[in-house]
């Protein structure tokens, strides 16, 4: 029996077949009477009013001022160009900032990078603060901007446990953050001279090898890397060579993600297996085994860091080791 046959003979039935409810059925029985087939079909969006919108003047005015000053809200930007005789409401700046996709901080920076790029402008100081205030923002949520080796370079302590005899032992780890190069070293004390003296001890002296040098370190807000730099030795150690010092925002320790992430990796894949097969009765011997889990790490693990695309990690700092000179000799 087909639907429309069960529909006329028994209407709780043909509802319950079709997942319809009785009051659903009736009102498309009387569309269908009504208005035909044609008014069963669902009614398109309304038109909009175009009488309702500004003049092209201020659309145009509008979306100057988004790329003029894209830090602006709409309240802003409203206010600012009454002062230049264009009258427009906050909510009327909204409407057209989503008409031209340009709604947002993010899309206005977007918009103003594209539009540099095409025209050449110069950019006034408010575009540049606005540009460096999405930097930092980026910053401070873990997008990180990488250029070559030694760029950035991201620097954390971890906790790894108590060795019976030896007490609490602490890691020091960097992490190159484009090649995702990792130094670490082990310590029964958090501070600020354990700090420095991996980047002596590890890391610079690696990068020195391949002929390059870290300009900038990323860490957090930790008593190990922030202080005085007249009295702190890891600060005082950045300045003597030269090294540029980035702090973490407070309460962010995604900013610092990449190390760690590295943690997660050398806790899942080191520490929980080497403390399953071996009892260490001091520093010392877990650190020649870290070594050779870190050289492992660095040299023959597949890596799949944005960089690195499969590559290790050693073998990413190679291809860099290109891009590094040009900008180097740029700078100079």
């Amino acid at each position: 029996m087909s639907h429309v046959t069960l529909a006329q003979t028994d209407v709780s039935r043909a509802c319950k077949v079709m997942g319809l409810s009785r009051d659903t059925f009736y009102r498309y029985q009387s569309a269908l009477a009504d208005g035909g087939v044609e008014a069963l079909l669902e009614p398109t969006r309304r038109k909009p009013n175009r009488k309702n919108r500004v003049d092209e003047a201020t659309e145009a005015a509008v979306c100057e001022m988004a790329l003029e000053q894209p830090a602006c809200g709409q309240v802003r930007v409203s206010n600012e160009l009454r002062k230049r005789g264009v009258f427009v409401s906050a909510s009327g700046v909204r409407c057209v900032w989503q008409r031209h996709d340009l709604e947002s901080f993010k899309k206005r920076l977007a918009a103003l990078e594209k539009h540099v790029a095409q025209t050449g402008a110069v950019l006034t100081e408010a575009q540049v603060a606005a540009l460096e205030r999405k930097q930092d923002d980026d910053l401070a949520h873990g997008e990180i901007d990488t250029a070559h080796p030694g760029y950035l370079g991201s620097q954390d302590t971890f906790y790894v446990g108590t060795i019976k005899g030896v007490g609490r032992i602490y890691q020091q780890t960097f992490v190159d953050t484009y090649s995702k190069f990792a130094a670490a070293k082990l310590y029964t004390t958090k501070t600020p001279i354990t700090a420095a003296d991996l980047l002596n001890d590890r890391v610079l002296p690696a990068f020195a090898e391949q002929g390059m040098a870290i300009l900038r370190m990323l860490t957090d807000r930790g008593t190990e890397f922030c202080g005085r730099a007249e009295h702190h030795d890891y600060e005082l150690y950045l300045a003597i060579n030269d090294i540029e010092h980035t702090k973490t925002k407070a309460r962010h320790p995604q900013t610092n993600g990449i190390c760690e992430r590295f943690h997660k990796t050398v806790l899942q894949e080191f520490y929980q297996i080497a403390f399953r097969r071996k009892l260490y009765a001091s520093i010392a011997e877990l650190q020649i085994d870290l070594d050779a889990w870190i050289n492992y790490y660095n040299t023959e693990r597949t890596h799949q860091g944005k960089m690195c695309c499969g590559r290790t990690p050693m073998a990413t700092m190679l291809a860099g080791k290109e891009i590094y000179d040009q900008k180097i000799t740029a700078l100079n």
